[in-house]
């Protein structure tokens, strides 16, 4: 080979290596606004929202995961994997200590500024509503080069809408209240729980004037008097003896879902068991329909 050839041998090559390299970077624009620079898919990563590992796991890349925070809890893989602290104020050293590629935690959360600084890789998602779930998988979908989002969705989709349709008529239209805790907050029906109860055809007392998850005065409840109450088994003792409460239909007529904590974790996370959700909610609803 001619020394000219070889140059260009060498040139051709070294252009495809880059055009190679360039292919498998990343630019993802979290929920910050904030676009983040990936040198390629990454291969280790922490989450810091049960929410998020779900939803990489849901995609296909649980074995991806080197870190979540304490609450995640399922698929049961990830309860193998060291637990950082809370996603809020997780703990920074544990962290950087698992040399990850990328950490995805919510915009609570009070490290992600820390953490880049340390030179981490930080993706803010959060999601709050059934679009949100879906906007964020397609991040995901994106980030872990998956191509699962659209194929993951359409089931979830699916299945909430199955939920819906699986309802006998005397349970639509019920008036319902879905305790949250017992301070009380409540989901409202601009909440991702309240939109779920909307699909499967019943009222939401709490209306979306209020906000997502507000905290009400118990009277407020009193007064609307719920055809049906959901509450997790962790606040609803005593649930019967607050002020005024034995009057409530839903408490007259034990008419209260009370979910054990592994149903309530599925209820209160907007991920992808949403659909096990819905189903969750229509069994209540189909069990003490009036």
């Amino acid at each position: 080979m001619t020394k000219h050839r070889t140059m260009k041998f060498l040139c051709a090559a070294l252009g495809l290596g880059l055009f190679s390299l360039a292919a498998h970077a990343l630019e993802v624009t979290d929920e910050r606004g904030v676009t983040v620079s990936l040198p390629q898919s990454p291969q280790r990563i922490v989450t810091l929202l049960p929410s998020l590992t779900e939803g990489v796991c849901a995609l296909g890349a649980c074995s991806r995961l080197v870190g979540v925070d304490n609450y995640s809890n399922s698929p049961k893989a990830v309860r193998a994997l060291p637990q950082l602290g809370g996603g809020i104020d997780p703990n920074v050293e544990a962290i950087v200590a698992l040399r990850p590629d990328a950490v995805l935690l919510a915009k609570s959360s009070r490290v992600t500024q820390r953490l880049e600084a340390l030179g981490l890789k930080v993706l803010v998602l959060e999601p709050k509503s059934h679009a949100d779930v879906r906007r964020v998988l397609d991040t995901l979908d994106q980030v872990l080069g998956t191509r699962e989002a659209p194929t993951v969705w359409r089931a979830i989709d699916a299945s909430v809408s199955a939920a819906a349709q699986s309802l006998p008529a005397r349970a639509k239209g019920q008036r319902v209240y879905f305790e949250v805790n017992s301070a009380p907050f409540a989901a409202g029906e601009s909440s991702f729980i309240g939109e779920t109860l909307t699909r499967l055809g019943v009222k939401n007392i709490v209306p979306a004037s209020l906000g997502p998850f507000p905290k009400l005065n118990p009277e407020y409840v009193v007064r609307a008097n719920p055809d049906l109450i959901m509450v997790s088994v962790r606040s609803a003792q005593g649930l019967e003896q607050r002020p005024g409460w034995s009057g409530i239909r839903a408490v007259r007529e034990g008419r209260i879902c009370r979910f054990s904590a592994e149903e309530s974790d599925v209820l209160v996370r907007p991920g992808p068991r949403m659909d096990e959700a819905a189903r969750l909610m229509a069994r209540c609803l189909a069990d003490k329909a009036g």
